[in-house]
């Protein structure tokens, strides 16, 4: 029983208590429904009453958004608006109210309209934030509202802070690059000014806080070229800048690496560029700041610089991006920008312009170079774009001769190299060398802005000269083995010093150099080129370059950059003493031992610096790696094998026709391989005799003869000494082309077979075939006088012309006279409508030079050079300078060695070196003849006036005299008779009447049996004079 009525009492509970649910779920459904109905009413009457009040007219039916209402009224009007505001739909509606609310305020100096889209709109925006950022204009505040001021400051205060919350500054600074980074800005005064004042109102009101300071440096002065800007359109706003201490500000601010980083990398590296371009227009204007803060302003600079340079690329990938001022960029880069990179370019050159390099290089130029004289110091020019980089002056003041005299510089030691002075100038060409490596696109500007300065350069080798305890060498090879910042800021120095100085050199032409002595006297240069040639040497022979990396690999291509324009001037014409060059501690022996071996630092040597050998010693090698390739090739003769022969016949009356039919066909190993002549006469009979190379020889030396013969018309002769180039009319021959590239391959076979040809080049000429002029240092103009020292010297007249170029008439062309008509060659494309100028007159003298030495003969060089290096290979030969070349075609130039050629003379038909005859000989070419005559003795017997570069030993076949005993057409060669007859001096009969004679195929001198030395001397002087040879025999 109490069991069923407990069952019923739970039941009935738990129905009472789902009853309690039900009614709580009810009422809660009942009241989320009046709530759903409340929200829905309370928007659908919203939605009413926004239609209801946007059909209203705001600002009454006649009146115009201008005309002047109460405060209240506008407040009435302003509530409305923004309670309907729509961005869309209300832009006329707000426009209307900002002007209301101004003309309420009275605000003068509004910005008046310019060319941008909506200009109106920015303009009446950017007054409505001008004026409530800053109570100055608010007529309200005048007077008995004065008491109000500082409550409506903080207002104003409240709005900056609003504003900069919500990313005002990137707005301002996407304004201010569509307004400004354009070729003509589209900003006027009043829209810059208003902007620049606003940017700048929040950096004031913070007190220069370090948060609004890196804003405004990345926002603001990111802008491209935006200082230029301001002292175009609004100096004053400049005024401003200087009145806050700006540039000092963000000078120290960005001192702290930290924050330098850290704004850099929110730039990235075109806006960096950017930032970087104004505060060096900032600097060239504050001098103060800018001697009072060098130190950090450096720092600053180079750490900037640095950051973009870790984007610069040697080269284009697919990562890269091109940039007009930094190159290949592997950074993304921001082509808008691009139209602003000139007026970017002409800020960044106030950091190399005369008035900033004078401050930074101030203790460098403080010193005096000069005994009895003050140094003459330039007048300051007031620092503008314009002026900033004085190129056109630069080649103008170069030409005044300075008559002052100084002591040459030499190495003295003496100055601590951690001192302070010291660590200043390091910093400085650390700058310098950054800006260099970084802003790669205007290389070249930068170092003639580096230049500009006569004394700079020699001050600063002055300053080498002083560091360290001795001074030179010793301080810089140790720096190169310490791994330290302190050895890298001296080692940016002497890079700085060689890149610059190896600039000036190459844009100085002779006069310059050696009669005017340009910056540098010619006993610094002698001093200079052994300190530069000592250290290139240690650095390779110690080990230094074979693991190089980075800035030691920079570093080693600056220095020995340097170095080559110095000995390739000297080779030109001599300014060093006598083997001045020449390394004393490098034995030839050990360095040929290295090279058999393989050793990287032998090779490098002869790779970057083959002058410190002697001479000769290049030419041994070279004969050496000449003998190793024809081994490799198997043209030398063994005792298992022999060379493959290539047999030609050629006819004595067309010896060029047949030689280039027969030979221009074979390969380049045949052409390097033996090659057998048979000759036919005129008659068509094959000439006696069998070609052991003699007449291989005399085919060679009569087709170069021929080919070079003027009168050809392959080559020309230069105006003044007589020496061969292309002639740029050989285009009239047939197939020119190809004869000159066989003429190559002749002139390549007398080189690659040691034989000598009389054929003097033109210097100019000998370069190209060196591949000098495809050097970033080639400069055509110092070539020029090379080819017709009457043409340089009237365009080095057009260099120094002081008065206006223009006035001369001439054009950038080039008028020649073509076998008879006038032919108008134009240097540049439209050239003959082009005047030379003053700004021009530099570019044209080396368009005209490069046109006459490269353009006119481009085709037929190329020709030649090929075919010479079919035969010869380019690194060969790179080892020799072009005199060096000269004479390993033509042989040397000294004064022939007769007790060499004694030594290595053959004799045959009875004659023997104590025979009467052969004393007599020998005794007249001492002691009788001239050295003139002896050359000309010399080219009768081997056809060339010149002896082999080394020695007489390497004349091939070697020099031989013959006792002949009857004519040319009756000698049949050596009997046991002849040979008894001479021997013993038993003559037939007195040879008086007959002359010698000479086979130079043979090198082989035929000489009778004369019975007086006073008949030899007599026949031998006339049958040199007459050059009396003789059909082979």
């Amino acid at each position: 029983m109490f069991s069923a009525s407990q069952s019923s009492k739970a039941q009935f509970l738990d129905k009472a208590r789902q009853a309690r649910e039900e009614r709580r779920e009810l009422k809660e459904r009942e009241r989320a429904a009046v709530q759903v109905q409340a929200l829905i009413r309370r928007f659908l009457c919203r939605c009413r009453l926004q239609r209801e009040i946007r059909l209203e007219d705001f600002f009454g039916t006649n009146e115009s958004g201008s005309s002047k209402r109460s405060a209240l009224s506008v407040f009435r009007i302003a509530r409305k608006l923004l309670f309907v505001f729509n961005h869309k739909e209300d832009k006329e509606r707000f426009e209307k109210l900002c002007r209301c609310i101004l003309n309420s305020m009275d605000v003068e100096n509004e910005p008046k309209p310019d060319i941008l889209q909506d200009s109106r709109l920015v303009n009446l925006h950017l007054t409505m934030l001008v004026t409530f950022t800053d109570t100055s204009t608010w007529k309200i505040l005048r007077g008995k509202g004065e008491t109000l001021r500082p409550a409506m400051n903080h207002i104003c205060a409240n709005i900056m802070g609003h504003l900069n919350q919500k990313g005002f500054y990137s707005v301002l600074q996407i304004l201010l690059t569509n307004g400004l980074a354009r070729s003509r800005p589209s900003l006027s005064k009043g829209s810059l000014t208003a902007i620049f004042s606003l940017a700048l109102r929040p950096v004031v009101a913070a007190q220069f806080s370090d948060n609004l300071l890196r804003s405004f440096l990345i926002h603001i002065m990111s802008v491209p070229a935006i200082m230029t800007h301001l002292a175009t359109l609004t100096p004053e706003r400049l005024a401003v800048i200087e009145s806050h201490d700006l540039f000092r500000k963000f000078i120290l601010f960005l001192s702290r690496e930290a924050q330098c980083r850290d704004v850099c990398v929110c730039l990235e590296g075109s806006h960096t560029l950017c930032l970087l371009g104004n505060l060096v227009y900032l600097g060239s204007l504050n001098d103060k700041v800018l001697e009072e803060e060098t130190a950090h302003f450096v720092g600053v600079l180079i750490h900037m610089l640095s950051y973009c340079q870790k984007y610069v690329s040697q080269k284009k990938s697919n990562l890269t991006h091109w940039h007009p001022v930094l190159g290949w960029f592997s950074q993304t880069v921001d082509y808008g920008l691009n139209e602003s990179m000139p007026l970017l370019t002409k800020q960044l050159q106030h950091l190399w312009g005369v008035h900033m390099i004078r401050i930074l290089f101030s203790d460098v130029l403080s010193k005096k170079l000069l005994e009895n004289q003050e140094i003459a110091q330039l007048p300051t020019q007031p620092v503008s774009p314009q002026n900033s980089l004085p190129m056109k002056n630069l080649f103008k003041r170069a030409f005044q001769k300075s008559a002052s005299v100084r002591n040459i510089l030499k190495p003295v030691g003496g100055k601590r190299v951690d001192s302070a002075e010291v660590q200043k100038v390091c910093s400085i060409c650390v700058l310098y060398q950054t800006t260099l490596t970084t802003l790669t696109q205007i290389r070249l500007q930068i170092l003639t802005g580096l230049t500009y300065l006569d004394d700079l350069l020699p001050k600063l080798w002055a300053f080498i000269c002083e560091l360290g305890p001795q001074g030179g060498l010793k301080l810089f090879l140790e720096c190169l083995n310490n791994d330290t910042e302190e050895s890298k800021r001296l080692l940016a120095m002497l890079m700085l010093f060689c890149d610059c100085s190896r600039h000036l050199i190459t844009i100085l032409d002779d006069i310059e150099v050696y009669e005017e002595q340009i910056s540098f006297k010619l006993e610094e240069l002698v001093t200079i080129s052994s300190f530069l040639n000592s250290f290139v040497f240690k650095m390779i022979w110690d080990g230094i370059v074979e693991n190089a990396r980075g800035e030691t690999l920079e570093l080693f291509h600056s220095v020995h950059g340097w170095l080559m324009v110095l000995y390739e001037r000297d080779c030109r014409r001599r300014f060093a003493p006598e083997d001045h060059w020449l390394r004393k501690d490098l034995k030839p022996s050990v360095l040929f031992q290295e090279l058999d071996k393989d050793k990287k630092r032998a090779q490098l040597l002869l790779q970057y610096i083959p002058h410190v050998i002697p001479h000769k010693n290049r030419v041994l090698l070279f004969r050496n790696m000449v003998t190793k390739e024809k081994e490799k090739l198997g043209l030398v003769e063994t005792s298992s094998a022999s060379p493959h022969v290539t047999h030609i016949t050629i006819r004595r009356s067309r010896m060029l026709e047949d030689g280039y039919e027969q030979l221009r066909q074979l390969s380049q190993n045949a052409m390097k391989g033996v090659i057998r002549v048979k000759f036919v006469n005129d008659l068509g009979v094959d000439e006696a005799g069998i070609d052991q190379d003699g007449v291989f020889k005399e085919f060679l030396e009569e087709i170069i003869k021929k080919v070079f013969d003027p009168a050809l018309n392959l080559f020309k002769t230069t105006s003044g000494d007589e020496r061969l180039y292309p002639s740029p009319t050989s285009y009239i021959h047939e197939n020119y082309l190809q004869l000159f590239e066989f003429v190559g391959k002749m002139l390549g076979k007398a080189v690659y077979e040691g034989i000598v040809v009389d054929v003097p080049f033109a210097s100019f000429f000998l370069s190209q075939l060196l591949g000098h002029h495809h050097s970033v240092f080639y400069s055509s103009v110092d070539e020029l006088p090379s080819l017709d020292s009457e043409f340089y010297k009237n365009l080095t007249s057009i260099k120094r012309y002081d008065g206006d170029i223009s006035d001369l008439g001439l054009t950038l062309s080039y008028d020649e006279d073509v076998m008879g008509q006038l032919v108008c060659h134009e240097l540049v494309p439209g050239g003959k409508t082009i005047p030379v100028t003053n700004e021009n007159k530099i570019s044209y003298i080396h368009l005209m030079a490069h046109f006459r030495m490269h353009t006119q003969i481009k085709s037929q060089t190329a020709a030649l050079i090929s075919g010479f290096r079919s035969i010869i290979k380019p690194e060969w030969i790179r080892m020799f300078s072009a005199p060096e070349l000269q004479r390993l075609i033509s042989g040397d130039n000294a004064e022939i060695d007769l007790e060499d050629l004694k030594k290595h003379t053959v004799y045959y038909g009875g004659f023997h070196g104590s025979h009467r005859v052969i004393i007599w000989l020998w005794d007249i070419l001492a002691n009788d003849f001239s050295p003139e005559e002896r050359a000309m003795f010399l080219k009768f017997v081997t056809s060339c006036s010149r002896p082999p570069l080394l020695g007489f030993a390497y004349l091939k076949p070697p020099f031989s005299i013959r006792c002949v005993e009857v004519s040319d057409d009756q000698d049949t060669g050596d009997t046991l008779g002849s040979v008894l007859r001479g021997f013993f001096t038993i003559r037939k009969k007195e040879p008086g009447g007959r002359l010698p004679t000479s086979s130079t195929c043979f090198n082989l001198l035929k000489l009778p049996n004369y019975s007086k030395k006073s008949i030899l001397r007599e026949k031998l002087r006339y049958a040199i004079s007459m050059n009396t040879g003789f059909e082979l025999s």
